[in-house]
């Protein structure tokens, strides 16, 4: 399933435990992220499900569950 993978992903990322990521899990509030941090994830979700994202559908990414949500669109 998409969101385990993308939770795994996560992770690994940002050095967090697996089970503390939720869909509703906030990457700049909860992770800490900066815009780097998440160019750097998008590149990675692109190349582990073989997708596009394009700069203004990351722009509206706040959570794990918009990530989850996205890619399962653009997987079908």
């Amino acid at each position: 399933m998409v969101f385990e993978k993308v939770r795994t992903l996560i992770a690994e990322q940002f050095g967090v435990e697996e089970n503390t990521i939720t869909p509703e899990t906030t990457f700049t509030e909860d992770l800490s992220a900066d815009s780097l941090d998440i160019v750097e994830l998008i590149m990675t979700l692109e190349q582990t499900f073989n997708v596009s994202v394009n700069d203004e559908e990351v722009e509206n990414v706040k959570t794990v569950g918009d990530v989850v949500s996205h890619i399962e669109k653009l997987i079908g």
